[in-house]
């Protein structure tokens, strides 16, 4: 009923800078917390931001001072801005949301929704 879609993974070196973008979308009433978790190989899931639907965000410390998340609400998208880019940061990155929606039986429920994920990689 609900399909989150990121974009704007790639390849960048050290130093340079990336916006991840992930957009919500099917019979959505409304998202509460939106984030971002990464995994990189042979490591397990980690959180990376998360914003709630009145903007509050949290930040884990890998990410404070270099990375940004945001979202548009209107949009139902969640976006994470990242500078300073270092090879420590090369992941799959994964977004997730905490979704109100429409059932089969137009009944309202609520679960954790995540995308696909998209690859971050940092190397010269």
């Amino acid at each position: 009923q609900v399909q989150l879609v990121e974009s704007g993974g790639g390849l960048v070196q050290p130093g340079g800078s990336l916006r991840l973008s992930c957009a919500a979308s099917g019979s959505i009433i409304s998202i509460n917390d939106m984030g971002w978790y990464r995994q990189a190989a042979g490591k397990e899931r980690e959180l990376v931001a998360t914003i709630t639907s009145g903007g509050t965000t949290n930040y884990a410390d890998s990410g404070k001072g270099r990375f940004t998340i945001s979202r548009d609400n209107g949009k139902n998208t969640v976006y994470l801005a990242m500078n300073s880019l270092k090879p420590e940061d090369t992941a799959v990155y994964y977004c997730y949301a905490d979704v109100w929606y429409r059932g089969r039986n137009y009944d309202p429920r609520r679960t954790d929704y995540w995308g696909q994920g998209t690859q971050v990689t940092v190397s010269s």
